[in-house]
């Protein structure tokens, strides 16, 4: 079962976006309404959600929950619903990305509530509506990046979606509501006062909230460093594995999707290579032509004597 991985802005059918958990299934049950990433959203419209193979911990569930308990709070909400579990390794629903915004200009955006602009913590902001889930999720691997649906997933799961309730609906405006495009990063600059009144005040439980969840998010980050740099080294040569420990990793901010995909591919990579020594031609079994084994000479030692034997008594 393969996607299809795009590059650059636009030419996606049926985008999707594999994510880890417990980020995926809040972004789908309109829990979490910005989705924080180091690079712009390539699309805009519905994005389908992966949820990656890496089962989440309890502390990571915990961190999440409680961060957006505390960022729910400050809207009034209190009796938060959170999933009942979250599934890994499957297609989870969609959302729709209506724009994209750096942090700062997401941060201090007075039309959003304050426990959205809380949520912008990286440096582009895909900011996400309506969001549906399906009935029964679908269970499929996972792609770095936004990828394109296989068409029949697609087919089989575009009839099983279902809207969800989220707890505080939002709606991002446009600069240009002809424009889908018109909502990204600098777009609204000039309506952002970046001035300390536009910051949401952050009591003791909020700020706690925050970095447990800012920590959540380091552990995959860390875990993916590691493993792109065991990838890197596996394929690349000796000589230029030393250069490639001074390059950066790419970070995602609350999602850390990355690292159980790069440890798939690392699987993939070292099965690729076992496989490929099994058909390799045997050439390293000629015969050897050396002189006989000690083995072969201390065999060879009750014939010669027998022999010896055999003349002799034929002299006599």
């Amino acid at each position: 079962m393969r996607g299809v991985r795009k590059q650059g802005m636009g030419n996606y059918t049926n985008p999707c976006l594999t994510m880890h958990q417990p980020w995926a299934s809040l972004l789908v049950y309109g829990i979490k309404r910005i989705e924080g990433r180091s690079w712009p959203a390539p699309i805009r419209g519905r994005l389908w959600i992966h949820a990656a193979s890496k089962v989440p911990e309890e502390a990571t569930i915990k961190a999440m929950e409680d961060f957006y308990r505390e960022i729910y709070a400050l809207n009034g909400i209190t009796d938060l619903k959170f999933p009942q579990n979250y599934p890994v390794s499957r297609l989870l629903g969609c959302v729709d990305v209506v724009g994209c915004v750096k942090c700062e200009e997401a941060a201090n955006w007075e039309v959003l509530p304050e426990g959205v602009r809380l949520e912008a913590q990286t440096d582009f902001c895909w900011l996400c509506e309506n969001p549906q889930k399906l009935l029964v999720p679908f269970e499929m691997r996972g792609y770095q990046g936004v990828y394109n649906l296989e068409k029949k997933i697609y087919e089989a799961a575009i009839r099983g979606l279902t809207p969800v309730k989220s707890p505080l609906p939002v709606k991002f405006p446009l600069p240009d509501p002809q424009d889908p495009f018109s909502l990204k990063p600098g777009s609204i600059s000039a309506q952002v006062a970046e001035k300390k009144s536009s910051m949401v005040k952050k009591s003791s439980n909020l700020s706690v909230a925050i970095a447990g969840a800012r920590a959540a998010a380091t552990q995959f980050n860390k875990k993916n460093q590691d493993l792109q740099m065991n990838v890197m080294q596996n394929r690349e040569p000796y000589s230029l594995r030393s250069q490639s420990k001074n390059k950066s990793v790419e970070e995602d901010g609350f999602d850390g999707e990355t690292s159980s995909l790069a440890e798939d591919k690392q699987s993939n990579h070292i099965n690729h290579v076992e496989s490929s020594s099994h058909n390799q031609p045997r050439a390293d079994l000629k015969q050897h032509t050396g002189p006989p084994s000690k083995v072969c000479s201390f065999l060879l030692l009750p014939f010669s004597f027998f022999m010896f034997l055999l003349i002799a008594w034929s002299n006599i």
